[in-house]
């Protein structure tokens, strides 16, 4: 997995964690979802660029 792409990944998943727990606290449902579907891009990005490691193996 190249650094880059996992520190997308990481970084994707961190903003979208946040961006969707201040949502909440405001009770913005549509920014939340936006940060839920945030994070989710990051998690989906990361085990992309896992099982390209593990093909390259």
């Amino acid at each position: 997995m190249s650094a880059g792409e996992r520190a997308k990944a990481k970084a994707e998943q961190i903003v979208g964690k946040t961006v969707r727990t201040a949502a909440h606290a405001m009770h913005k449902e549509t920014l939340a979802a936006k940060g839920a579907a945030l994070e989710a891009r990051g998690n989906m990005r990361g085990t992309k660029e896992q099982a390209k490691g593990s093909f390259k193996r």
